[in-house]
């Protein structure tokens, strides 16, 4: 069974990351999230989960307005032809729906699966703004402890410059 919201967040207080969460209705795009938040200070990101042709899984993490050319992105990455998992995948592998994708569902990824890049970008920001395994809310982390998070999940994050 994927964790809850609340198991995330008593995994989040056990490792000493302190998050703010505000929720909002559902959101489904970018622009969405935008009409949404407001003011809320810090980096906006998108999560793609992918797979390669080889069927290796990857969870990219970018600035919301990062645009990422597929064909570019898999050098970049060490992958080869790369296209989006599918929903019944993600559910799988991530425990969360579409819409929902976010670095925070490595918690559920408890076989190590999935190769987690991250846009060196990103790592500028003081804060992350990601949903909490729905995408009913946003959650505001430390930029340092999303890695100290997913170092935490098992998993060693692949900083990259996506640009």
């Amino acid at each position: 069974m994927p964790k809850t919201r609340e198991e995330l967040f008593a995994f989040l207080h056990d490792l000493g990351i302190e998050t703010t969460t505000f929720d909002h209705p559902a959101v489904f795009t970018v622009e969405e999230a935008k009409a949404h938040r407001g003011d809320l200070p810090g980096a906006h990101c998108k999560n793609l989960f992918l797979k390669d042709k080889k069927g290796a899984l990857f969870l990219v993490v970018a600035e919301e307005d990062r645009a990422i050319d597929m064909k570019e992105l898999r050098h970049k990455i060490g992958a080869n032809h790369l296209s989006f998992g599918k929903p019944d995948l993600l559910m799988e592998v991530l425990g969360v729906e579409p819409g929902s994708v976010t670095v925070l569902a490595l918690i559920n990824d408890t076989e190590n699966r999935v190769n987690v890049v991250i846009d060196e970008a990103i790592m500028e920001a003081d804060v992350l703004n990601c949903h909490p395994l729905v995408n009913t809310a946003t959650t505001v982390i430390k930029t340092p402890d999303v890695i100290k998070f997913v170092q935490a999940c098992g998993h060693e994050p692949a900083v990259r410059n996506l640009t």
